[in-house]
């Protein structure tokens, strides 16, 4: 009699696991089925396939979840009460819904701002910094309706976080002022844009471009591939310098030094050539404003010069400037005229003196 009850109960679970199986084959099955009929459906948009296919993939996981949950919802450790809020008993049924909802909420936020989203800023020619300032918008708006949604659905009153949301409120007036200070700011960034992302900056001496605003702090990428991450609160509170802001025009300015007795006029002439063959062959070089040579004056060992050019792009002030000094020099040398350097002459009294002196 024993026997026969446990070959029972070791076919009923090879049962229940060829059931799971076939289901969770024929799941597979479908989204695989699904992605072949969107491959070939939509061929002109891969934008649309790869939102589509997205969602499929994330709805073929979730539904094996979401049907071992059901499958199994008559064991007792499932609507087991770990704590209450208010009346509501949670359970890890209750959690698991909530997460599915959140889950699907994220997905949708990720499909909208990766594949639907761009199409609509191409359309529009919306520049990198507005584009990610609109994608941190709807994904919170999507995030904050789908966490008061999970909410309610499984039964919480809102009211009755009152208290929850007092506690929070005290310690974030202790504890997590930094961190308070630090999302507000990052809000403030993002509607007010300041900086945003793709600007380039100068923070503490340090050239870099904006990567990423988050919700704590902003990802820096200097000229040296380093990153920097900076609390959001730094750019409301210090003096940051945005090169990109409103006009990225930039000007240029090259110093130049010349020996004394070098025709000045003559140099004018070579440095605006200079600008014109620059202007002419680097489109990041504008043609207006002109360029302008300024004489600056006469200093210890040269008189000093400086070339003013003005760039479109300032990612390229690096390569540009560079790029200007070569052609000066070479056109400077090509001309024979010197470019000095400081020197000091050192004048020495009573040296034989001092050297009968010592003999003695």
């Amino acid at each position: 009699m024993t026997s026969n009850w446990a070959h029972l109960k070791t076919w009923g679970f090879w049962q229940d696991a060829l059931l799971v199986a076939v289901v969770i084959f024929a799941i597979f099955a479908l989204k695989g089925i699904l992605n072949n009929i969107l491959i070939r459906t939509i061929k002109h948009n891969t934008r649309i396939q790869h939102a589509f296919t997205s969602f499929i993939n994330w709805a073929a996981y979730n539904g094996i979840f979401l049907f071992l949950l059901i499958y199994f919802s008559k064991t007792k450790w499932l609507f087991q009460a770990f704590f209450t809020i208010g009346e509501v008993k949670i359970s890890v049924f209750l959690i698991v819904i909530a997460y599915l909802i959140i889950s699907l909420a994220n997905r949708l936020s990720k499909t909208l701002n990766h594949f639907l989203l761009p199409t609509v800023y191409e359309r529009y020619h919306l520049d990198r910094g507005v584009r990610f300032t609109l994608e941190r918008i709807f994904h919170y708006i999507i995030m904050v309706i789908a966490v008061i949604i999970s909410l309610t659905t499984v039964g919480i009153d809102l009211s009755a976080l009152t208290v929850f949301a007092g506690v929070v409120g005290v310690g974030i007036g202790f504890g997590m002022q930094n961190i308070a200070s630090n999302f507000i700011s990052g809000l403030i960034i993002l509607f007010e844009r300041p900086i945003k992302v793709g600007d380039r900056i100068i923070v503490n001496d340090v050239i870099g471009d904006v990567e990423k605003i988050n919700m704590r702090a902003t990802i820096i990428r200097t000229i040296e591939n380093e990153h920097i991450i900076m609390p959001n609160s730094y750019f409301l509170e210090e003096q940051v310098v945005n090169r990109s802001y409103s006009d990225p025009r930039l000007r240029l300015t090259i110093p130049v030094g010349v020996a004394y007795g070098t025709d000045v006029h003559q140099v004018k002439q070579l440095l605006e050539s200079v600008a014109e063959d620059i202007q002419q062959t680097t489109e990041s070089v504008l043609k207006e404003p002109k360029a302008f040579v300024n004489f600056t004056g006469f200093g210890e060992s040269s008189l000093d010069f400086e070339l003013f050019i003005w760039i479109s792009n300032p990612e390229e002030v690096i390569r540009i400037r560079s790029d200007i000094n070569f052609r000066i020099h070479d056109k400077l040398q090509k001309h024979e005229i010197e470019i000095p350097f400081p020197q000091r002459d050192l004048h020495l009294r009573s040296v034989a003196k001092d050297a009968v002196d010592w003999k003695k």
